[in-house]
Order: C-alpha cells, then sequence, then structure tokens
C-alpha cells in the first residue's frame, strides 16, 4: 500500500535530521546557539565518506565492517573538531555565536563540496565517486525480522544508524531530566550566574555539551551520505536538512524524545508533494516550507502559553560574564 511506503520514505528522511536537532538540543542545552549545524553535517558526511574511500582505495580486500569503523571515526573526530573551533571562538574569544554559527555553516558546506568533488576526480570523474562496499554495512537491515509482513519493512528495514537515532534520543533525554550532569547542564543554559555561585564549571560544561552535540549532528551527515545515498557524495546534496534540524529542536520544545515524532513528521512533509499528483512547481515548493510553517505555529502557541518547562533555555545565546554576576 502507498501508505506504507510514505510512512518509510518519511523515516527515512527524518532520521539525518533527527541526529543533528539531538546535537543542537544538547548544545542549547548549554546555552550555545549553534547555528553551525548544517556546517557540521557536511563536514561529518565528507569526512566519513573520505575515511571509507581511502580505507577501501587502500585495503586488498575491503571489509564493510572496518570501513564502517573508519568512516564513523572520521566523522566523529572531524564534526567534534569543528564544533570545538566553535565553542573556543564563543566560549573563550567570547565571539558573537550567530556570527560564528554562521561562518562555521558556510565553511562545513564549503568544506564537503570542495573535497567531495576532489575524491570525486579521484575516483575517476565528478559523481563517480562510492564506497559500496562499507555503504552495505550502513544499509544492513535486521535479518528475519525485516521479512514479517507490513511491519517488517516498516520497522525493521533500515541500517543500524536509524535505530541509534532513537536510542540516542531517548538517552539525551534521560541524561538531561534524570542524572546530576544534566541537572548542572540545565543550570548552564538557564541560569549561568547560580550554577557558577554553586561551584559549576560553566567552560567545561559548555564546551563537552557543544563538542558532543556537533559530533552528534555530523553522524546526521554520515546517515545522509551513507545508509540515505549509498556511499556516495553529490554536491550541495543535503538541501536544507540542516536548518530543519535546528527548526526541529523549537518544534520538540527541546526535548529529544519528542523530536523523533518529529522528525518523521518533517521527513513526511518533506516528500508528501511527490505523492500528490498535478502540483505545480510553485505549489510543491510550499509543501516544502511546510516544516518550517508548522515550527513557527508550535512556537506561537507555546509563547502564548508561556510554560516555563516548553521555552528554550534563558540563558540561550546569551554571553556569561561572572565580573557582571
Amino acid at each position: 500500500m502507498i501508505i506504507w511506503t510514505f510512512l518509510q520514505k518519511a523515516i527515512i528522511q527524518g532520521i539525518g535530521i533527527l541526529f543533528g536537532s539531538i546535537g543542537e538540543i544538547v548544545t542549547e542545552k548549554s546555552g550555545n546557539l549553534n547555528l553551525g549545524i548544517p556546517g557540521l553535517m557536511y563536514m561529518g558526511g565528507i569526512a566519513g565518506l573520505m575515511g571509507a574511500f581511502y580505507y577501501e582505495a587502500a585495503a586488498a580486500v575491503p571489509v564493510p565492517f572496518v570501513g564502517m569503523l573508519v568512516s564513523l571515526l572520521c566523522t566523529l573526530l572531524c564534526s567534534a573538531f569543528g564544533a570545538l573551533i566553535y565553542s573556543f571562538l564563543t566560549i573563550t574569544l567570547r565571539a558573537n555565536q550567530n556570527v560564528v554559527g554562521l561562518a562555521l555553516t558556510t565553511f562545513g558546506i564549503g568544506f564537503g563540496n570542495f573535497f567531495g568533488g576532489s575524491i570525486s576526480r579521484l575516483a575517476g570523474g565528478v559523481g563517480q565517486v562510492s564506497v559500496a562496499v562499507t555503504a552495505s554495512a550502513y544499509q544492513a537491515s535486521i535479518p528475519g525480522l525485516n521479512k514479517i509482513p507490513v511491519i517488517g519493512k516498516l520497522l525493521f528495514s533500515y541500517g543500524f544508524l536509524t535505530y541509534v537515532s532513537i536510542i540516542l534520543a531517548f538517552l539525551v533525554a534521560f541524561i538531561l531530566l534524570k542524572t546530576r550532569v544534566g541537572l548542572n547542564l540545565r543550570a548552564v543554559g538557564e541560569n549561568p550566574g547560580a550554577a557558577d555561585a554553586a561551584g559549576v564549571n560553566l567552560n567545561r560544561y559548555k564546551y563537552i555539551a557543544t563538542v558532543v552535540g556537533g559530533a552528534i549532528a555530523g553522524l546526521g551527515g554520515l546517515y545522509f551520505v551513507m545508509e540515505y545515498l549509498g556511499g556516495t557524495w553529490t554536491n550541495n546534496g543535503f538541501g536544507d536538512r540542516g536548518w530543519l534540524a535546528v527548526a526541529l529542536v523549537i518544534f520538540s520544545l527541546w526535548d529529544s524524545r519528542k523530536a523523533i515524532p518529529g522528525a518523521f513528521l518533517f521527513g513526511g512533509l518533506y516528500i508528501l508533494y511527490m505523492y500528490i499528483p498535478g502540483l505545480s512547481r510553485g505549489v510543491q515548493e510550499l509543501f516544502k516550507m511546510s516544516q518550517y510553517v508548522v515550527t513557527i505555529v508550535v512556537l506561537v502557541i507555546t509563547s502564548i502559553k508561556n510554560q516555563k518547562e516548553n521555552q528554550a533555555p534563558e540563558a540561550l545565546g546569551v554571553p556569561y560574564f561572572r565580573e557582571d554576576r
């Protein structure tokens, strides 16, 4: 049935967005507003692809699992390093977070496109790069369960990164809500002056949250390249998925658990126009922007209700100066 196919495609579209959103939630809970998430997703995607490409080129008989580990490590290191640069500029040097974040996005997209074109030429021509051996490890679904009628394809036909994203969403929520580390992190984002007075190391929490959040966002790029595209690279192929991840943070009200159904909704809205025949190009573009419209509606409603648990961290994007305390 077409409805089951649509739901499956919506999940596939939503996972990359979910990774980016989880990473930004972790970052924003520390009070940092990182608009460099789209760039970090590009950096994570191309780093994983390059790691797999050079491994497969060097190995006599490439092993999918080894290629997967190499690409995963490259993604985490590259996206974490990008987030570390952002942290140094905004936390240590106190540069404007919006400016640095947008610069990081611009750099990350250029970084991905430049190296994507470079390895494409090494592979024999633009657009011909492929790491199908490594990608097969990412695309492998759960054997046996994926053969169950109807629900097998809907629930168990995805690669392991899909399930990692969902586990991460619940794990992040548990840490933030049920542990002392999460309590301290939320205090840093809500009231850094009070957290500082209580002896919490603000810089340490901000650095760790931003770097970890950046690494998680980078997994969204890796998912897109390896599981969604099957180990290939297309310049500017991510589209606006990085910005949708930032919008999903607001839509989910800074709760990574709510980001799961939100990501699937965004994924469905992203491709809905393909399932409605006869739409003009203009109407198709309106469908593509529907996720942002939904996010604005949610933002307006939560602002009217003014419930603290549904608001952004109070000190989000606000630099903290101890001498002003």
